[in-house]
């Protein structure tokens, strides 16, 4: 087993006044040789938007993203013809596949909007793009691991082209958790959004991430009350 805490202060930043982005892995001008990905995972951007910015129309290909929000409300279009808003308690997916283009801005004019962007490997090259989104207000339990995102999909779970999977935990303080991978040999990366975990001699606070190889099952603990992203990705 292998077990690395990633730090918040060490993660890449990036202020383009409308945008203030940390970078978990390389992106944009930051680069770390030991950041280039972890498994199938390549991305996890946590974004500040100043009310009126946004990514202007791009284009992407075999990328599976994930986009939740923390705070505020964001604007999506795409050339499948989707136009939504997603807000919190929201999960938007896309599977870029074969290739598309979209945009993503806040909806509101003078509130900021925080988001997560996570982005992945296909297990399947070009295949037929495809976009989703989930609404969890009123269907998430506190202190349960809740998956959001699987290969097979579900009653509030989006299917990804990809053996990964999301879960969210909202853990009040005190109480132990355990998480077991569903294929052997997956990676498993805990991202701490609000709060402070501790596993075995490792602590990580408020946006570190607990990365973790070459185990099946991982305990925790919640020094207080917790908002964590669980992700389960393959190496490749």
């Amino acid at each position: 087993m292998t077990i690395n805490i990633h730090k918040a202060s060490d993660r890449g930043a990036a202020d383009y006044n409308w945008l203030k982005a940390r970078y978990s892995f390389n992106f944009a001008n930051y680069f770390d040789p030991k950041r280039e990905r972890f498994g199938v995972l390549r991305v996890l951007n946590d974004d500040l938007v100043e009310g009126g910015g946004g990514f202007a129309t791009h284009p992407h290909s075999n990328m599976e993203i994930i986009t939740i929000p923390l705070q505020g409300a964001l604007g999506h279009r795409d050339n499948m013809g989707h136009t939504s808003v997603i807000m919190k308690n929201e999960i938007q997916y896309m599977s870029a596949g074969s290739g598309v283009t979209h945009s993503e801005y806040n909806q509101s004019d003078s509130d900021i909007l925080n988001l997560l962007q996570i982005w992945m490997f296909p297990k399947i090259k070009n295949s037929q793009p495809t976009y989703n989104q989930i609404n969890l207000e009123g269907k998430r339990e506190p202190n349960k691991i809740q998956t959001i995102v699987s290969p097979i999909g579900g009653d509030n779970i989006l299917q990804i082209n990809q053996d990964a999977w999301l879960s969210l935990l909202g853990a009040d303080e005190g109480l132990q958790f355990n998480y077991k991978v569903h294929e052997p040999g997956n990676y498993i990366f805990i991202y701490i959004i609000e709060g402070e975990v501790e596993t075995g001699d490792y602590k990580a606070g408020r946006r570190d991430s607990i990365e973790i190889t070459e185990i099946g099952e991982i305990s925790f603990y919640a020094k207080e009350k917790s908002e964590i992203l669980i992700i389960e990705v393959p190496e490749n």
